[in-house]
């Protein structure tokens, strides 16, 4: 036999088991993207036909926690910081009904205490979408919207929980929205103040706990907008109960941030600009700040 032809013969074995594999691998990633697109024009139509009206808040609530144990619980200025929360969402003139969900007893106990609504939930749940996703199908009511209340925003402003409600109806192609302050700089490489990047339509292309955009002097430029991420945003209902079903994203993992495996899995994400001076509580050190900014506005 001609060495020529057992080359040739291989040659073409080998390209063609090369095509069949392409053909496969192809197929099955054009499923997944139909799959993919086709829940996208669902949820696109679904909203284009029902304007969203009906809102309830949920703020999710553990005891345990990595960076602050107990931070729910912690007083400032006398009062639970998850109160704190409760009362100044109940301000909100958008939400229908604010709850808290939570996985402990004694966040329970102290909840029901100052007369908030308690929905319990499971401990398996891996951040504040998934408790809350738990938690509304568990109300006996059916909502349209549903806003993550984070508890460690003591002082956020009513107007912000309004407006991303308003931002979520106004953009029927968006599943998820929520809001954006001015950056300080002293919080530019403090990996828990989360940075944002924003289209000009007002989408969110990118969420980072390092500083975004990032120039080549590697330095922070004074005269950049930067963004802050401000821990209040809203879902869809809908698109809240499939959440925990998606799958983890690398760039989810790797920055462990949940807003990103919306935008890696191809959802939009409306974000709104606001001027709020954030005062979020992630270590303990942070809770002497907050009431030091309290007692200087004399704030109860």
């Amino acid at each position: 036999m001609n060495p020529t032809s057992i080359c040739t013969s291989s040659s073409s074995s080998s390209s063609s088991s090369s095509t069949k594999s392409w053909v496969v691998h192809g197929l099955v990633l054009g499923a997944a993207a139909a799959a993919a697109i086709g829940a996208h024009t669902y949820f696109y139509l679904r909203r284009s036909r029902k304007f969203r009206s009906r809102v309830i808040g949920i703020i999710p609530a553990r005891f345990a926690s990595s960076r602050f144990q107990g931070k729910p619980l912690v007083h400032i200025l006398g009062k639970p910081m998850i109160q704190r929360t409760y009362e100044q969402a109940k301000l909100a003139s958008m939400l229908d009904q604010v709850v808290v969900a939570t996985d402990d007893n004694k966040i329970a106990e102290c909840c029901r205490g100052f007369g908030a609504d308690v929905i319990m939930t499971s401990e398996s749940c891996r951040n504040g979408a998934e408790r809350c996703s738990e938690a509304l199908q568990k109300l006996n009511k059916k909502y349209d919207i549903v806003v993550n209340i984070q508890g460690d925003e003591p002082l956020i402003e009513p107007d912000i929980i309004d407006g991303i409600v308003k931002a979520l109806q106004s953009a029927p192609d968006a599943v998820f929205s929520t809001a954006v302050t001015p950056l300080k700089a002293g919080d530019a490489f403090d990996t828990n103040r989360v940075k944002c990047v924003v289209d000009n339509l007002g989408y969110a292309i990118y969420f980072s706990r390092g500083l975004i955009p990032y120039n080549k002097s590697g330095m922070v430029n004074p005269d950049f907008p930067y963004l802050l991420h401000l821990g209040i945003q809203s879902y869809d209902a809908e698109f809240l109960k499939i959440y925990p079903e998606l799958p983890s994203t690398p760039l989810q993992l790797e920055e462990d941030l949940e807003q990103l495996k919306v935008l890696e899995n191809g959802y939009k994400l409306k974000v709104i600009k606001v001027e709020h001076e954030a005062h979020g509580v992630d270590v303990p050190e942070d809770v002497e700040k907050i009431e030091q900014y309290m007692r200087e506005r004399n704030l109860s």
